[in-house]
């Protein structure tokens, strides 16, 4: 799965000097990018090349970040490759016509999903799936969204209804009326609160809560928030977009195999599942909201209920297709599943001196892996440290206490080996400045 090789160029013209360019986001972007530039040396990334993201200086970072999208590290050759040749041939479709790489891109990756998942809307990103998923909600009379406490699901109007930080939410407010939030990981709160809503009611949940700091739920919570949708006559909407297509150990976190103690992977039937990031292949940008035939039924009756200019672009969804292929061909899901173990233990031996302290907690699934501190400002200063080793990872938009990890699972025993020391390194650094 290595990249084809690349060059770095040694130097760069002057209109991308590291000035100019932060400059450029101060006048026309983001002062504030800026300023996060600034504070982690206002280097530029130039290149990629599988677990590595290199700088304008020529330096390589080891990518453990990438908010859940390198699954597959950067530039896969079978997602390149199919993106080149879709790019030669077609990279934008009329949408008078049918065309064909969608369709192909709908047949692998229904394909993968749980059984009676069958109808795809491929989109943009993320939050446009959840913004479908809850459309098509509201096409069956489902008004009433449910979502839960430390929930993320993207940041547009809607989205920014479900995902439950008062953060992101105040400036924007009013938002979707009767939107409720219960407690992650309780099924009781959620019976109570669809005894009051009946079938008005919309429920969307994660498997393992990403941005709420990697929040793993009690074993058989997924079947049981399905069995209460199915009881109260619910939509329920289950949200696999950083989760699904291989980074918690299996195809998707509601699978059987992927929950601790649910025997079945049939038990949870969700009406929409959401998918993203790993999709992309590291490529290009590409979501999908999948559905039951009989949930999907208003956007297949009217083709036109719901469009984007952009979505199943041919690009998009050539990259879509590669990424599904080589995720089955090279049993990436196998391969993260055994990594995270590794992983997991690795983390959680050169955390254990500082474990009840400066460190509350270690957890995770597969690749996705979440150190918990008991002050936010360690998590910045660990990040800060990180960096200036040659390492990325992520803070949890939802859970400021929470450094994440999702590295990809073309990492090998070198690639761990170079992370945990340099992990060990840095948390020496931040214990010792703690006192």
């Amino acid at each position: 799965m290595t990249s084809v090789p690349i060059e770095l160029p040694t130097t760069l013209p002057d209109t991308d000097s590291r000035a100019h360019v932060t400059h450029l986001y101060r006048e026309h972007l983001s002062s504030g990018r800026a300023v996060m530039g600034g504070v982690l040396g206002g280097m530029l990334e130039t290149a990629s090349d599988g677990a590595w993201i290199f700088t304008d200086d020529g330096h390589r970072y080891l990518d453990f970040g990438g908010y859940g999208v390198f699954i597959l590290g950067h530039r896969h050759p079978a997602v390149t490759a199919a993106v080149h040749c879709q790019i030669d041939a077609h990279p934008l479709a009329s949408r008078v016509f049918l065309e064909p790489v969608a369709a192909r891109a709908a047949e692998a990756l229904t394909a993968r999903t749980p059984a009676g998942l069958d109808r795809v809307h491929f989109v943009n990103s993320g939050a446009e799936a959840t913004e479908a998923g809850l459309k098509l909600a509201r096409t069956h009379g489902h008004t009433a969204l449910v979502s839960t406490a430390g929930g993320y699901h993207g940041k547009t109007l809607g989205a920014l209804s479900a995902t439950a930080n008062a953060k992101y939410q105040e400036p924007f407010r009013p938002l979707l009326p009767d939107s409720h939030v219960v407690p992650y990981g309780d099924p009781e709160a959620l019976a109570a609160v669809l005894g009051a809503l009946g079938e008005r009611a919309c429920v969307i949940v994660e498997p393992v809560q990403g941005e709420g700091g990697v929040r793993i739920p009690p074993p058989g919570y997924l079947a049981e928030v399905s069995r209460l949708c199915r009881a109260y006559g619910a939509f329920l909407i289950v949200d696999e977009i950083q989760t699904g297509l291989g980074r918690l150990g299996s195809w998707w976190g509601l699978d059987g195999e992927g929950q601790e103690g649910v025997e079945q992977a049939g038990e949870v039937t969700p009406d929409v599942l959401l998918v993203g990031k790993g999709l992309s292949g590291g490529v290009v940008p590409v979501a999908a909201m999948v559905a039951t035939d009989a949930a999907y039924g208003p956007f297949s009756r009217d083709p036109y209920l719901h469009t984007s200019t952009f979505a199943a672009s041919p690009i998009a969804c050539a990259a879509a297709r590669a990424a599904v292929d080589a995720l089955a061909r090279e049993d990436v899901v196998a391969r993260a599943r055994g990594l995270g173990e590794q992983l997991l233990a690795g983390v959680r031996a050169v955390c254990a001196p500082y474990t009840g302290g400066l460190v509350q907690e270690v957890r995770g699934r597969g690749l996705l892996i979440g150190l918990e501190f008991a002050e936010e400002r360690a998590v910045g200063e660990l990040i800060l440290e990180l960096v200036g080793r040659g390492v990325l990872v992520n803070h949890s938009l939802n859970a400021s206490r929470v450094l994440r990890l999702t590295p990809p699972a073309i990492v090998g025993d070198e690639e761990v080996g170079l992370f945990l020391t340099t992990l060990a390194e840095s948390l020496d650094d931040v214990a010792r400045r703690a006192g």
